[in-house]
């Protein structure tokens, strides 16, 4: 299903669905650049915490999670250690830029919290002795859930939806550019 038509049948689907029927060729995209990277290696980890870190600080320091979600923790610091473990220095951020409103927030707080699922999925290939605190940064048992339910309350008319849609496009298109730097 294309973005406008899940936006088109706001009452079949919960925003949550909308958002990953409509963002699944970005989805896609964001797996296939980060794909790129050989976890089994070190070197190949270090290549990938490197584009994270080029995105990661700064979308958690726009979208100031937090104020959504009050018990929220970022990766940031887990992602730096990790970093810091390889001794490689943290890279400077890419701008990002949300689009106004606290729709496009909780899209794009959509886009992170998911990336959360991914990262404990990818966790299982690092090297043994590989650091690994920000793919161990993952939801406790039934936050995912919770999240959606708190994402699925947060607003349901036309409007709302587009301006999710667009915050949840926007944050996979940072991934996606910091990926392929």
């Amino acid at each position: 299903m294309t973005a406008a038509a899940a936006l088109a049948a706001p009452q079949a689907q919960t925003l949550g669905q909308m958002l990953r029927t409509a963002t699944r060729s970005q989805h896609d995209e964001v797996d296939a650049a980060f794909g790129s990277f050989d976890l089994t290696t070190m070197d190949g980890l270090r290549r990938f915490l490197l584009a994270q870190a080029r995105v990661l600080p700064e979308v958690e320091r726009v979208l100031a999670p937090a104020e959504l979600l009050p018990a929220w923790t970022g990766r940031t610091c887990a992602l730096h250690q990790d970093l810091m473990a390889l001794g490689q220095a943290p890279p400077q951020t890419l701008p990002f830029t949300l689009p106004a409103g606290p729709a496009a927030r909780w899209g794009a707080l959509y886009v992170l919290e998911g990336s959360r699922l991914g990262g404990a999925m990818l966790r299982r290939h690092l090297p043994e002795g590989a650091p690994s605190a920000f793919f161990d940064a993952r939801h406790a048992p039934g936050r995912w859930q919770a999240f959606l339910g708190r994402l699925d309350a947060s607003g349901c008319s036309p409007s709302w939806r587009t301006g999710a849609l667009s915050g949840a496009h926007a944050t996979f298109a940072a991934f996606t550019s910091a990926a392929r730097r």
